[in-house]
């Protein structure tokens, strides 16, 4: 009885947990992404769209994955540890990824930026030679 009732209890608070999660890096993420793409808002739309999906397929990869870990429970004070371990993993795996994609998002957006600021010098020393 307890073992089905942990089990939609996890899937129900992690889900969720990774769909606000999402969101929430995704609403504001947005902002710096447009940043480091020299202010292209379709280049930052774009890349802000594909880090989503890349975080969700994980993510929820990882819940379904770990679903056949642990011992099921069988008290009232199991399912709490148990709840706890699981959401726990989920939690620390979100941050995981945050962190990954932040890294990913450091590094590759100096680099665009590098190409933005070339371009913009090119196009002035063009113009002023005009």
């Amino acid at each position: 009885m307890y073992a089905v009732s942990a089990y939609l209890v996890y899937l129900a608070i992690s889900i969720a947990l990774t769909v606000w999660v999402a969101r929430t890096l995704s609403k504001n993420g947005f902002v710096f992404l447009t940043e480091c793409f020299g202010h292209d808002q379709m280049l930052a739309a774009s890349t802000n769209h594909l880090l989503v999906v890349g975080f969700y397929l994980v993510n929820l990869g990882w819940i379904l994955l770990t679903l056949r870990f642990g011992t099921p429970p069988e008290t009232a004070i199991d399912t709490i540890q148990f709840l706890s371990s699981k959401i726990g993993i989920v939690v620390v795996a979100l941050g995981l990824m945050h962190f990954f994609n932040m890294n990913a998002i450091a590094k590759f957006g100096r680099k665009v930026g590098t190409w933005f600021r070339e371009e913009q010098w090119a196009s002035r020393a063009a113009a002023d030679e005009a």
